[in-house]
């Protein structure tokens, strides 16, 4: 059988997350955006041409067309600080359909930590949208993430899977909900004002805190989302004094190294005080020996779970709704593609009567008067449309069928270009 046509075992996925690797591996694969950029443009140097990535703090993962998964493998690794040896103890690599399914179970959420995870979704988005503005997004990969994205939504629509705050967010909430039982009389630093220290803001709110306190490398950032619930905004040379006052200090930056450093912890060693610090980060942001000190419960985004959550249990009962999304998605992707074998004959096909039509105007355009060439030009071109229209419908119908393509290939003498 022919195989120059996009089939679905031309699809691959590599990566590393969260249910093999522990945060200090996935620091390891971590992509920065410039990261993401420089590996993108080594891909299209050597030729492959769809694919993009998608790195939060649970998972750096590659989705890709048409390129064998040990090359994608090798460009992660060159591009990440990993080694070859990592990839090969905590990573994946998957083929064929089992790769675009893992992908649809990705963005809907049903592959995530926190079940229906809200914010994955925009996180592959960011991946998919950086690729195709460096134009590494190829037609049958970009018509596969509209499905994809078709069954995100329905699956918000359809079920209950995005109900009960599903964030991570969240989860460093409940975490430190568990710890103190009541947030209202705690003071709380907050460090990080971007999206997850913004959601993580609101949340805190939500759940009665009330002397909250924000602290961002950019301080306006930190004062627009302060007076917006009006808030205490602290300067980042102020970090060891605010951390020694809190009880609960979460940190939820981007910065590919810590910023809460054991130097940061003096004030507070000297007066030592129970606090709970939660790093939301990866690369992680808090310097994994502050968790050493006694007074100090600290958690990083491998101890967030929201599996003992009520809501948890509710979101659970949708999986068999949303996997029957994904596999009624799927299976349209998988009609499409089919569908695309025929394509080159199509174009043949039309191009065919076209010229010919185009001939025979030309014969006879000297013949007829300037005011009938419009009317006759656009009746010879509508009849001609409509006898390609019986074959074209017919060749979409039996897209299956190597035999009815030939045939027509045969019968109009046609010249297909695969992949046209």
């Amino acid at each position: 059988m022919s195989t120059d046509h996009p089939q679905i075992s031309d699809f691959c996925a590599v990566g590393v997350n969260h249910w093999e690797a522990s945060i200090n591996v996935r620091e390891q694969f971590s992509l920065s955006d410039d990261q993401v950029h420089e590996l993108i443009e080594g891909a299209k140097r050597e030729g492959i041409d769809s694919l993009f990535v998608v790195s939060t703090c649970n998972r750096t993962e590659m989705f890709a067309q048409d390129i064998a998964p040990q090359e994608l493998i090798r460009l992660l690794v060159t591009y990440s600080n990993a080694s070859l040896e990592e990839f090969h103890n905590y990573g994946f690599e998957k083929e064929g359909e089992r790769a675009v399914e893992h992908l649809f179970q990705v963005t809907v959420g049903l592959d995530s930590q926190i079940l229906g995870d809200v914010q994955v979704v925009n996180q592959v988005k960011e991946g998919y949208e950086l690729a195709g503005r460096m134009d590494a997004v190829g037609s049958e990969l970009h018509r596969l993430m509209q499905h994809v994205f078709r069954a995100h939504k329905r699956s918000r629509n359809e079920t209950s899977l995005g109900e009960g705050a599903a964030t991570t967010a969240y989860a460093a909430v409940q975490f430190a909900i568990e710890a103190f039982d009541n947030l209202k009389d705690k003071n709380i630093l907050l460090v990080g004002t971007g999206k997850i220290g913004k959601v993580t803001c609101k949340n805190l709110i939500n759940l009665g805190a009330e002397k909250l306190t924000l602290i961002n490398r950019t301080r306006d950032r930190a004062e627009f989302v302060a007076d917006k619930f009006n808030l205490q905004v602290a300067d980042m040379e102020k970090l060891p004094q605010e951390i020694a006052a809190s009880d609960l200090i979460i940190v939820a930056t981007g910065a590919q190294e810590p910023v809460v450093e054991l130097d940061d912890m003096k004030p507070s060693i000297l007066d030592p005080n129970f606090k709970v610090m939660v790093d939301l980060s990866v690369p992680r942001n808090i310097d994994p020996e502050i968790g050493d000190l006694n007074f100090i419960d600290l958690a990083n985004m491998d101890f967030l779970t929201d599996v003992t959550d009520e809501a948890y249990r509710k979101r659970e009962e949708n999986i068999p709704l949303v996997k029957k999304i994904i596999d009624d998605e799927l299976t349209d992707y998988k009609n499409w593609l089919s569908k695309q074998k025929v394509v080159p004959t199509i174009k043949a096909l039309t191009s065919k009567f076209d010229n010919i039509r185009e001939d025979e105007f030309d014969f006879f355009k000297n013949k007829i008067s300037d005011t009938d060439r419009d009317k006759v030009e656009n009746l010879t071109r509508r009849i001609v449309n409509k006898i390609a229209a019986y074959s074209i419908e017919h060749l979409r119908d039996h897209h299956e069928s190597e035999e009815v393509t030939k045939v027509v290939n045969d019968m109009f003498k046609l010249e297909t270009k695969a992949n046209e």
